[in-house]
């Protein structure tokens, strides 16, 4: 793929309300918190960020036919990505409570809309986007029943017209409720596979990260295990083990790291660089995020 071409991302827009609590929960009591209202969802702050990259991006999604839904496509469109997203009348825009304290998050999710997102939508997408030379797709798309067609469909489709293709794993729990056997078939052959430590446990059990990038391999032909605070890892088929550490940085909000980590991953590798400089820039991108409260650049 050129450096010029577009990337299509297929998966969720959210409408994110993040928390920052200002100290441990305090369960059937009141805790403060800063609180604020934002657009997320892993597809839509990947397809963000590499927007704010300076990459061609276009984003099919489902959203409601809401003011929640109309207000995160305006922001999609305003830094620059184009929204191949379809409305669905009786269905809210996703929603996701977003619990922050101490380097962790806990997550509280209505998919809403993002259950609508088809197989036939994502083929009107691919379509209308023939410059496109990679898709990447949030797994969240495959974790759920009702929208795994479009996020199979997106994998099919990029193998027919020869485009690269990339997956973040998205999260532990339900990656755990479908199973690692029904997941890994799913995802068979992708390009590039992207984890987080406690994914990387589901999908490969307890070992180290590069032996759980070496066992995903057989399945991936490159895997980057994201270990927060830890750096990352990059493991290929051709024996290449690469490891980044991560930058020091103070941590305010960890929500969307995973995502800027993915889009700086993404413009890096797409455009030629080797695993070291592609964890690098994707690391400088993860430290950025975690620097401000939200998941958008």
């Amino acid at each position: 793929m050129s450096p010029a071409s577009r990337i299509a991302v297929v998966g969720d827009v959210i409408t994110d309300v993040v928390a920052v609590l200002s100290g441990p929960l305090a369960t059937g009591s009141d805790t403060a918190a800063g609180i604020r209202f934002s657009g997320g969802g892993q597809a839509a702050n990947t397809a963000a960020w590499l927007a704010a990259l300076g990459a061609e991006v276009t984003l099919a999604a489902a959203i409601g036919d809401d003011e929640a839904g109309r207000d995160r496509v305006a922001e999609l469109e305003r830094v620059g990505v184009a929204c191949a997203v379809e409305r669905h009348e009786g269905y809210p825009t996703g929603t996701v409570i977003v619990l922050t304290h101490d380097g962790e998050r806990t997550m509280i999710s209505q998919r809403g809309a993002n259950l609508r997102l088809t197989a036939a939508q994502v083929d009107r997408a691919l379509a209308a986007a023939p410059d496109a030379g990679h898709v990447h797709l949030s797994a969240y798309t495959l974790l759920d029943a009702g929208s795994r067609d479009a996020g199979l469909r997106a994998l099919a489709a990029a193998r027919e017209r020869g485009l690269t293709t990339s997956v973040d794993a998205a999260s532990a729990a339900p990656l755990r409720r479908v199973g690692a056997t029904d997941f890994l078939a799913w995802v068979r052959d992708v390009d590039l596979l992207l984890v987080n430590t406690d994914e990387a446990t589901v999908l490969a059990g307890g070992l180290d990260p590069a032996a759980q990038g070496r066992a995903l391999t057989a399945v991936a032909r490159r895997v980057v295990v994201k270990r927060g605070a830890a750096g990352a890892v990059w493991v290929d088929r051709t024996g290449v083990v690469e490891a980044a550490p991560a930058r020091g940085v103070p941590v305010v909000d960890v929500t969307g790291a995973g995502d800027a980590f993915a889009a700086g991953l993404l413009t890096a590798w797409l455009a030629g660089a080797d695993p070291r400089a592609a964890l690098s820039r994707a690391g400088d991108l993860g430290a950025l995020a975690v620097s401000s409260v939200g998941a958008r650049p």
